[in-house]
């Protein structure tokens, strides 16, 4: 490379990947341990909280522990649940209401926060510029540094300024090289940089594959007198069938708003099954219909989680780093919720960093103590005690998975003296198209159910248009050759924003990539069947940018 065109770098004590509550966590902490430290935080969001998206009912455990005195100091977490309402959606129109009673008990809110996540970590961003962190938003970490004898040193941003023809245009701007003693991996669910690392290091060897369902989000404002503030709606059933996993949320929150969203559970088996459309169908029942009538939609998101629990988390800690939040797996399944154990795991990893860098240590070892400590925290319980609860679903259907938690929380509380495991990838679960059933969905009225591209207006997405795809395909023949014939073409409708088409040209089915629409879920690298999608980041600040979600 030219001198022109030399990377700078920057050196700091700890460097962290990605601007969600693990990652501010840890930087937070980290002063608070030691305020002469140097940390830099890197989110590729145009923004601190413009990739967040989340449901999101919130429990404080670990914000309690980061910053006691958060009420007093203005966190943007406020509306206290006021109750739980669960039903069984039997049909387009039927549904039973499932008495508190049977709930697995993790699931009860109370204590709980209705909260826009991405909001909270805006407000955790200001805590930590106010200590002293670097924070770097509109910056896509895209490559991982490593030292000669392969620890890692950091990481670098992605180049600026690249057309699609892969030259340099006017703008070009190389990356940054961003120098660490450690690197801490927040990426959240399937970070790029974190699935290089797992591999790289061998980190899921010993534990089941990780297991992903795909949320779907609005935002509505709605009537006054149909608002309840504080109410916490949970659905199961329709219209998913009982061999789906997934599950509908509705969530009152201030201010005459409800976040409302459908998790499909992405090992589902019939090809033709539209995630997007099963959200907008979902819609129509008269139990979530009721709420929204007269309402207008303000906001729409999508985004993979993981729900693999204990059973797919992998080794850590690695030499130079670890991984944090949702990027090693951390949701719990039962709660239905991971910003908690996020902002600890982030928070434990700093711990082990200061115990390492006090003692003298020159940085880029592998500190094993942090998942010593993790083992040995709530965190670890939670899942323990969950974590039959995911494998239940897989192997008994929704209805009897759902009796099984009961009699697994309520009664044995999670101590039953055996681990059920997953080893299906999710990606392997398709029947071939010519032996499942055709969905026909119905047209979207533009009222209550909305069209695709009319959705990712609403998620301000935005990338440079002259870029080269951040979407690639191993094998550019497999669509077409492989995938349309046995499965209908699946990216069609996996994908919640339109990115993947085949179109005729020429008398020929072409298989388009719209990476412009893409809302960063990840679902096509995790759906794909035979893995031959590829995501890697966009320029910085490219992607949607939730406000409020």
């Amino acid at each position: 490379m030219s001198e022109e065109f030399e990377r700078e770098s920057m050196e700091f004590d700890v460097v962290i990947v990605g601007g969600g509550p693990a990652g501010l966590a840890a930087a937070i902490r980290l002063l608070q341990l030691d305020n002469s430290l140097s940390v830099v935080v890197v989110e590729k969001g145009s923004e601190i909280g413009a990739h967040i998206l989340s449901g999101n009912v919130f429990e404080p455990t670990g914000l309690n522990e980061l910053i006691p005195d958060w009420k007093e100091k203005g966190a943007p977490v406020t509306t206290e649940c006021a109750g739980d309402r669960i039903h069984y959606l039997t049909s387009a129109t039927g549904a039973v209401p499932v008495p508190g009673l049977f709930l697995p008990r993790p699931m009860h809110n109370h204590g709980n926060y209705i909260i826009s996540l991405g909001q909270l970590c805006q407000w955790l961003g200001e805590q930590a510029e106010a200590m002293g962190v670097n924070v770097f938003p509109g910056f896509a970490a895209s490559e991982l540094l490593y030292d000669a004898e392969g620890r890692v040193t950091g990481v670098a941003t992605s180049d600026m300024g690249i057309g699609k023809d892969g030259e340099k245009k006017s703008s070009y701007t190389p990356g940054y090289e961003l120098l660490g003693k450690y690197t801490i991996f927040a990426e959240g669910v399937r970070g790029n940089l974190s699935e290089e690392l797992m591999t790289k290091f061998g980190l899921r060897e010993n534990c089941d594959p990780q297991h992903y369902g795909i949320g779907i989000k609005e935002v509505w404002e709605i009537e006054p007198e149909r608002h309840e503030e504080g109410l916490v709606v949970h659905t199961t059933g329709w219209p998913l069938d009982n061999h789906t996993e997934g599950g509908g949320f509705l969530y009152h929150a201030a201010n005459n708003k409800v976040y409302l969203g459908l998790i499909i559970a992405l090992n589902y088996r019939n090809p033709h099954l539209s995630t997007f459309d099963e959200f907008q169908r979902w819609k129509t029942h008269p139990q979530i219909r009721r709420y929204l009538e007269g309402g207008k939609r303000v906001a729409y998101g999508a985004r993979a989680v993981n729900k693999g629990g204990l059973q797919s988390l992998p080794k850590l800690a690695f030499p130079g780093g670890m991984l944090v939040g949702c990027g090693a797996g951390f949701l719990n399944g039962v709660k239905i919720k991971g910003a908690h154990t996020a902002i600890k795991t982030g928070m434990l990893a700093a711990e082990s960093i200061h115990t390492a860098l006090a003692g003298g240590d020159p940085g880029q070892s592998e500190l094993a103590d942090y998942e010593e400590s993790v083992n040995a925290s709530w965190v670890y319980k939670e899942l323990h005690r969950g974590r039959n609860f995911g494998p239940a679903l897989h192997k008994l259907g929704m209805f009897f998975g759902a009796v099984f938690a009961f009699i697994d929380q309520n009664i044995f509380f999670g101590k039953l003296p055996f681990t059920w495991r997953n080893r299906d990838p999710d990606h392997e679960s398709l029947q071939k198209a010519s032996e499942a059933k055709v969905i026909d969905y119905p047209k979207p009225d533009g009222v209550l159910t909305f069209d695709k591209l009319s959705s990712v207006f609403l998620s301000n997405t935005n990338h440079e248009e002259d870029q080269p795809s951040h979407l690639k395909l191993k094998d550019e023949s497999i669509p077409v050759a492989y995938n349309l014939p046995e499965f209908d073409e699946p990216a069609q409708r996996y994908c919640p924003a339109g990115v993947y088409e085949i179109v005729d040209e020429g008398g020929e089915k072409k298989f388009q990539i719209n990476p412009a629409n893409c809302v960063h879920c990840k679902t096509c690298e995790i759906k794909d069947p035979k893995q031959n999608i590829v995501w890697t980041v966009p320029e910085g600040a490219g992607g949607p940018n939730y406000a409020n979600m």
